[in-house]
């Protein structure tokens, strides 16, 4: 299944992403859980894909805290998005890594100036770190929804130096997740070998994140997948050749989507459809 996140026009509500979803021919979404509500209501989810007959493939669990009636802790949030994909009649959740650093925001509000975030190291959610080790493995017995673990970018600056803002956040730990959510820009911020990554842990692979990394530009990530350096033809030759039967869902950005003209957008879209459809197929 080819299925468009929500996340990538997050700037627009989500009946219209449902509505743009399937203009282009997208097989199915991937919902974006973020401070609207209309992200996370599953009664009012279940209309949408009721309205436009594209299934919820997919839920992928929020990033930030604070969010009114979500948990913010990640054992709790996980939890949570693991019931609105099982109202909603998704097949997947993807949930994040636990954070290895802290954010503090300063600002100087007598000088006018733009706040700045200062970072320090601090595991403010131990609990979802023991959890990920210990305990996804047992609750993932009590549900038919996959729960599948996202790689992260690489790194962030912090005091000059640059330092990994997760926990868990290497190749090596992915191998040993029992279910991997493969995002492809984030392998760029790694300047790994994507293909060679995707041959060693596929066997791990429940669900795939696909966009373009381009290092050329501003907004480096999420772009679109013929934008960037990333081998995404191949890469998608080699799901269809494996014989690969979850989602592949296009997480892009707004912004090289073209968010502010909504033909732009339409066009992206039904190009990142012909793309993923010539290079991996189509169909559930």
């Amino acid at each position: 299944m080819i299925a468009l996140s929500t996340g990538s026009l997050h700037t627009y509500g989500t009946e219209r992403t449902f509505g743009l979803a399937k203009d282009a021919g997208f097989e199915g979404v991937e919902i974006m859980i973020d401070q609207r509500w209309d992200t996370r209501q599953a009664d009012y989810l279940n209309r949408l894909k009721d309205r436009y007959g594209l299934p919820i493939a997919s839920v992928h669990a929020p990033f930030f805290t604070g969010l009114p009636g979500w948990p913010d802790e990640g054992v709790a949030s996980c939890k949570q998005a693991v019931a609105l994909a099982e109202a909603v009649g998704a097949r997947t959740v993807v949930m994040h890594l636990p954070m290895s650093m802290a954010h503090i925001q300063v600002s100087w509000p007598l000088l006018r100036q733009k706040p700045y975030f200062v970072t320090y190291p601090w595991t403010a959610d131990r609990e979802h770190l023991r959890w990920l080790k210990d305990g996804l493995a047992q609750f993932q017995k009590t549900t038919a929804v996959t729960i599948a673990v996202e790689n992260l970018p690489y790194r962030r600056r912090w005091f000059g130096l640059f330092k990994s803002v997760w926990h868990l956040n290497t190749p090596d730990d992915w191998a040993g997740l029992q279910h991997w959510a493969l995002d492809t820009t984030h392998v760029g911020t790694w300047g790994f070998d994507l293909l060679a990554l995707y041959e060693r842990l596929k066997g791990r692979l429940a669900h795939v994140h696909v966009s373009n990394f381009n290092s050329k530009e501003k907004r480096q990530e999420h772009r679109l997948l013929t934008d960037g350096s990333l081998p995404l033809a191949e890469l998608l030759r080699r799901l269809r050749r494996d014989g690969y039967k979850g989602v592949i869902v296009c997480e892009l950005d707004p912004e090289p989507l073209g968010a502010s003209d909504e033909n732009a957008v339409r066009a992206n879209l039904w190009a990142t459809v012909e793309f993923c459809r010539e290079h991996f197929g189509a169909g559930v």
